[in-house]
């Protein structure tokens, strides 16, 4: 069993930067692909970044593309996600999930993949 949970969430305004953490305990010892998604007011819960477990690999959704940055720190047992210029359509829940499989680009955003999910944090832009 891993435990996620999500920090670094908040109130920022438009053109603003946010940095989530996500924090991984439990059996960690496992080679788990990270992947970060977010959901929106109405909408479904979607792709946004995910990096495999030796970092070399990483994907970002094309709506956050030279915004957001995917990166981790094995020591610490954590994950980032990077947000530079905020923008209100950023407006979500997001949420951390990690992967026991490999690393797969075209698998890294299916949200069935993943088998651990933390309870999310919000992250609200305002204008």
């Amino acid at each position: 069993q891993v435990t996620l949970v999500e920090s670094g969430g908040g109130l920022v305004q438009a053109g603003g930067s946010l940095r989530l953490s996500c924090a991984a305990s439990g059996r960690t010892s496992g080679r788990y692909t990270m992947g970060w998604f977010r959901q929106a007011p109405g909408k479904d819960r979607e792709f946004v970044a995910a990096i495999s477990w030796t970092g070399a690999n990483m994907d970002v959704a094309e709506s956050v593309e030279g915004r957001f940055t995917i990166s981790k720190d094995n020591t610490k047992g954590v994950v980032y996600l990077q947000m530079n210029n905020l923008k209100l359509e950023d407006t979500a829940v997001y949420y951390c999930a990690a992967d026991g499989r490999l690393y797969s680009r075209v698998g890294v955003s299916t949200q069935s993949r993943y088998d651990y999910w933390g309870q999310g944090t919000q992250v609200t832009v305002s204008s």
